[in-house]
């Protein structure tokens, strides 16, 4: 799994230019855990890791290049993210 987190890294850092590699590293396991943890709260089947990886895949897709912006924007993020310590 340790690969394909690598792999979401790169290509979230190639779709955003204005976070760091350990920036992207940090949202792609918030992304990670956070989708599963409410995929399970909904009460939906396991659909393993190949599922997530999809999903996140799509989410980068769709909003990694402005994927920056919303740290600022939510406090459960924020601490995490923060845009001064790029």
């Amino acid at each position: 799994m340790e690969a394909i987190i690598d792999q979401l890294v790169l290509e979230l850092k190639d779709s955003n230019e204005l976070i760091t590699e350990e920036r992207a590293r940090v949202w792609i396991e918030l992304l990670w855990s956070d989708f599963e943890a409410t995929y399970a709260k909904a009460g939906y089947d396991y659909q393993g890791a190949e599922m997530t990886e999809k999903i996140i895949r799509q989410w980068i897709q769709g909003y990694g290049h402005q994927l920056h912006e919303f740290a600022g924007r939510n406090p459960k993020y924020a601490h995490l993210l923060d845009a001064t310590n790029n």
